[in-house]
């Protein structure tokens, strides 16, 4: 008889039900970085390096970084085990994460189950948009400089990596040292307005009520590390709607792998996943790992996100019947490659007396 554990059911949740005090907790803060937090909550200080480098040394996370898309070929990243190394990749994961005898038979009473649902924390369960807008703007004055309202500047602050905005786009900074510590002074002012940050996108609670109610596990996904996800969803009441959560720690080197790492702790295929994006770069790195994607249009234009399987201008606009039809059409093998059906022309009929007379 077939085996079967539903694992997204019995997994624990990502998230502590009370903070501890104990410096074994997997939730601690790496030991190389300090968070004090005064009585206001909204300071941060980190621990120089031990080596006396006057710049601070960035906070954990990716913030203001151009990450890599992933999985151009399928291919995947690599966890380790008792035996050695193990290859993941998105056929492995497409395979390996076969639904058993009775997870068929309730994903054929309850179809939708059997989906599972990724969010992207940019812009997509916050407006972080405004928070680096603020940080740089934050940045601006201290340093008594002004940051044009050009519209290719504005994009580029919003959407391109610190040191290139420093050097490239706003020429503050041309020595290296300058550029670390203006880099540093960023990413700190971010996190400070990430910790009063406690709203969510418009919307984004009734659609997790809706989705929650169909059974469906949700993941986010989050170059963040994982105290400070934790605690800004928390401030946001939404902690309760993941079942899993990715973030810095867990070593991803790209979008993608994120993406397939949120699938293996759901228990769901990346061909049973839909990715909640506002980039491109996420649309296309979702489409890489043989999922769908459902893209805001808000901080990218329309014309940006043609290619998402769905485009949608607020949360209100989705049902759950939506899930159903991004897989309804083209099934499971939407990215598989599809030979063309040539039809052969019928055999031309030979002539003998009989067909003549």
């Amino acid at each position: 008889m077939e085996s079967c554990s539903f694992r997204t059911a019995t997994a624990p949740s990502p998230f502590p039900s009370a903070p501890s005090s104990s410096s074994s907790s997997p939730h601690a803060p790496c030991p190389n970085l300090r968070f004090p937090r005064p009585r206001n909550g909204r300071q941060i200080a980190v621990r120089r390096r031990a080596s006396g480098f006057d710049a601070f040394p960035p906070l954990p996370g990716k913030v203001f970084v151009d990450e890599a898309i992933g999985a151009e070929y399928g291919e995947g990243f690599e966890t380790f085990r008792m035996d050695g190394p193990l290859k993941i990749d998105v056929d492995y994961l497409n395979e390996k994460l076969q639904e058993c005898f009775l997870q068929r038979i309730r994903h054929a009473m309850k179809p939708d189950e059997a989906f599972g649902l990724i969010f992207s924390w940019d812009n997509v369960i916050a407006d972080t948009d405004s928070l680096k807008l603020d940080a740089w703007r934050q940045l601006a004055l201290e340093e008594g400089k002004d940051i044009p309202s050009a519209t290719h500047v504005q994009k580029s602050i919003l959407h391109g990596a610190a040191d290139h905005v420093l050097r490239k786009v706003l020429y503050w900074a041309k020595e290296e040292d300058k550029m670390e510590k203006l880099k540093a002074r960023l990413i700190e002012l971010y996190y400070e307005n990430l910790f009063k940050l406690d709203t969510p996108v418009e919307g984004l609670r009734e659609w997790l009520d809706a989705v929650q109610t169909a059974g469906i596990p949700c993941a986010v996904a989050s170059s963040l590390d994982r105290r400070c996800m934790i605690e800004a969803l928390d401030r946001m009441a939404l902690s309760k709607y993941f079942k899993a959560i990715v973030t810095d720690e867990d070593d991803m080197e790209s979008i993608a792998n994120r993406f397939l790492s949120a699938a293996m702790k759901l228990d769901r295929k990346p061909s049973k996943c839909v990715v909640f994006e506002d980039d491109p770069r996420g649309v296309t790195a979702a489409h890489n790992c043989t999922m769908m994607a459902v893209a805001l249009i808000g901080a990218h234009p329309a014309y940006e996100l043609v290619q998402a399987d769905l485009a949608i201008a607020k949360y209100n606009e989705l049902s759950v019947i939506n899930l159903r039809r991004l897989f309804a059409n083209k099934g499971i093998s939407f990215m598989d490659l599809q030979k063309q059906i040539i039809e052969k022309s019928p055999p031309k009929r030979r002539l003998t007396v009989d067909t003549i007379f």
